[in-house]
């Protein structure tokens, strides 16, 4: 099995970011748009990281809120980096490794698409994102649609070549919360007659 940002960077060097982007932009829609109505309830403006951020779609699409007051992506990809950058040379994108990488300021939200699966270690992971990348009250939101209810992802870690962990929805219910979040919502997002949907959860970091 190959190391999954290795796949990536490939992907990146062959064009594949952009549909990845076209493919997961209805998901990233919906989760944006619930993770934005909690976001609201508190400051008026907010900083976020955008982890997993490959070509860097997500962070343009947060920079351009009004209440973004900055925005950060952050993969494990260096070609996705390389590509973030070419296409937006104004933005900020850091190439380091998720699992042991953090801000040196929290921020007001999180967010990730497709990412966390690949990680060795999902628990650890959000404990960090709870502990090291969040205020006390921030908001995480992320999106997979490798999950054990999605019948149509079973055979994907044999066709990707890299290894993706499998979890049902309760058990990601319980890693979100046993790292320190509180679940604010969780739903399939853009799902439809063919496809289960992207397992989705908005989170809070709890005091």
């Amino acid at each position: 099995m190959r190391k999954a940002t290795d796949v990536f960077s490939e992907w990146a060097d062959i064009g594949k970011d952009l549909g990845m982007e076209e493919g997961h932009a209805p998901a990233v829609a919906e989760i944006l748009t619930s993770a934005f109505e909690e976001i609201a309830k508190g400051d008026s403006q907010f900083s976020a990281i955008d982890a997993g951020c490959g070509n860097g779609w997500v962070v343009r699409i947060l920079s351009a809120q009004e209440m973004c007051k900055s925005a950060v992506g952050v993969d494990g990809a260096a070609s996705m980096i390389l590509r973030a950058i070419e296409i937006d040379p104004k933005g900020t994108y850091l190439h380091a490794d998720l699992q042991t990488w953090a801000p040196e300021e929290p921020v007001d939200f999180v967010h990730s698409m497709e990412v966390l699966y690949y990680l060795d270690d999902i628990p650890e992971f959000l404990k960090l994102v709870c502990s090291k990348w969040l205020k006390t009250g921030g908001i995480f939101a992320f999106g997979i649609d490798h999950y054990l209810e999605n019948d149509a992802c079973h055979n994907w870690s044999e066709k990707v070549g890299t290894r993706m962990a499998m979890h049902s929805e309760r058990e990601w219910h319980l890693m979100v919360e046993n790292a320190g979040f509180e679940v604010l919502q969780m739903f399939r997002a853009a799902s439809h007659n063919d496809w289960a949907g992207t397992l989705s959860m908005i989170c809070r970091k709890q005091n």
